[in-house]
């Protein structure tokens, strides 16, 4: 009997998704990987974080959602934060590498990026125009 959980999210492009699981600390290895779970239980996702006490975090594409969702044992899940709040944080980093990346092609610059009490993220962007 396996384990393993699914959870659906709306994060739907890698690079953003890359990019926050590193802002939060982790080290995601890409392409066809195995995530590990209880008593060696394992499943394959597109993107893997191994972890060294627990289960193994994972992503994989789901193709009728067009999104990734996450896949891991949430029973082995020994992580220093609940996995709600573990996702609302990477929700978060994704959505700020989203726009980060939207505006910079816009040739948008950063000129404040602020942290509020509140946990939310403020961004002033300028742009020079010739």
């Amino acid at each position: 009997m396996s384990h393993f959980s699914t959870v659906k999210t709306q994060l739907k492009k890698r690079e953003p998704l890359v990019q926050a699981l590193h802002d939060l600390g982790y080290l995601p290895q890409e392409g066809e990987r195995v995530v590990r779970g209880y008593r060696g239980q394992t499943v394959k996702a597109e993107l893997a974080v191994s972890m060294p006490h627990g289960s193994d975090i994972g992503f994989r594409w789901n193709s009728s959602t067009e999104s990734y969702e996450l896949v891991t044992d949430l029973d082995l899940w020994k992580q220093p934060i609940p996995v709600e709040r573990f996702l609302a944080q990477l929700t978060q980093r994704y959505a700020l590498n989203s726009v980060l990346s939207a505006t910079a092609k816009e040739g948008f610059e950063v000129a404040q990026q602020t942290k509020n009490i509140d946990g939310s993220i403020e961004l002033v962007v300028t742009r020079w125009d010739a």
